[in-house]
């Protein structure tokens, strides 16, 4: 089984490719734009704190932004996934090139995160990819956060967003969000790997989805293959773009329950429900939510 067959993916990837009109903001590391698999005439930047395009190819940055850009945007029948290729993909980098990361999911402030999503926002996003941890945490900092997310809430902007791969017990300003859906990465049975923070809210209204052995792209040469819920966390952003793209009218409320909720009654746990498209997809179909 392939992690889009366990995720319910496979099906829905075969009956649609996206709508340019689905704006997918990605909070991350600058991309390879120039690279043969993207589907490039569906990438827009907001240069953020450098331009969108890599500079140093062999940065942590760059490879770590292309790589995601590439599980969801990557033209169809490349070595990515590429789950939304026809959606238009929005790159907001906000860490640099130029930083030495030591974890595998490279941070930014609680600051800076709420200035790339007000802007994400603002350009039109429907729904935002935070493949990342937050870094210097402060009570200032995550209430400047918590004030953007509520934002988001209004705005209909559904963010999505690395559970973390510390091992440990607990949330962060962003986990813990009402609206933010938090992703566990699993293996490839379904069971939560163990470096993948759990808690109560991520319990709650986040997911899982596989985060381990997924193959992107590099941004030089061959293909990467990587883990953690960096990985997993664009499976399920890929998947709310394309119901979105399906049900272009739905509310955003409409999608997040579909996504979370409706076929998967939840459990007083600490480990998120598997992300199951197709049967969100079914879901949305037979609510007869306006297409």
């Amino acid at each position: 089984m392939t992690p889009l067959d366990l995720i319910g993916l496979t099906p829905l990837i075969k009956r649609i490719s996206g709508r340019p009109d689905v704006i997918i903001g990605l909070i991350d590391g600058p991309v390879a734009m120039n690279h043969p698999e993207l589907a490039s005439q569906h990438i827009r930047e907001i240069p953020g704190n450098g331009s969108g395009a890599c500079t140093q190819a062999n940065s942590t940055a760059c490879l770590h932004g292309t790589f995601i850009a590439g599980i969801l945007s990557t033209k169809r029948n490349s070595s990515a996934p590429a789950i939304c290729p026809d959606c238009t993909l929005l790159i907001r980098p906000v860490f640099t090139e130029t930083t030495v990361e030591n974890t595998q999911i490279p941070s930014a402030t609680p600051q800076e995160l709420a200035a790339a999503i007000i802007e994400c926002i603002e350009a039109g996003a429907r729904c935002i990819n935070l493949s990342l941890a937050l870094a210097q945490p402060s009570s200032k900092g995550e209430r400047e956060l918590e004030q953007v997310l509520d934002h988001a809430t209004k705005r209909g902007v559904i963010i999505v967003a690395a559970a973390g791969n510390q091992g440990t017990l607990g949330s962060t300003a962003i986990t813990r969000h009402s609206w933010v859906i938090p992703v566990v990465a699993c293996d490839l049975r379904g069971r939560p790997m163990n470096e993948s923070n759990l808690g109560s809210s991520i319990g709650r209204r986040g997911l899982s989805a596989p985060g381990q052995d997924i193959t992107s792209l590099g941004a030089v040469g061959k293909p990467l293959t990587m883990g953690g819920t960096s990985v997993a966390t664009p499976l399920v952003t890929g998947a709310i773009a394309l119901l979105w793209s399906a049900f272009p009218a739905a509310t955003a409320a409409q999608v997040k329950f579909a996504v979370t909720q409706a076929y998967a009654p939840r459990r007083t746990t600490v480990v998120p429900p598997l992300l199951n498209a197709w049967a969100a997809y079914q879901f949305m179909s037979t609510a007869q939510i306006r297409r």
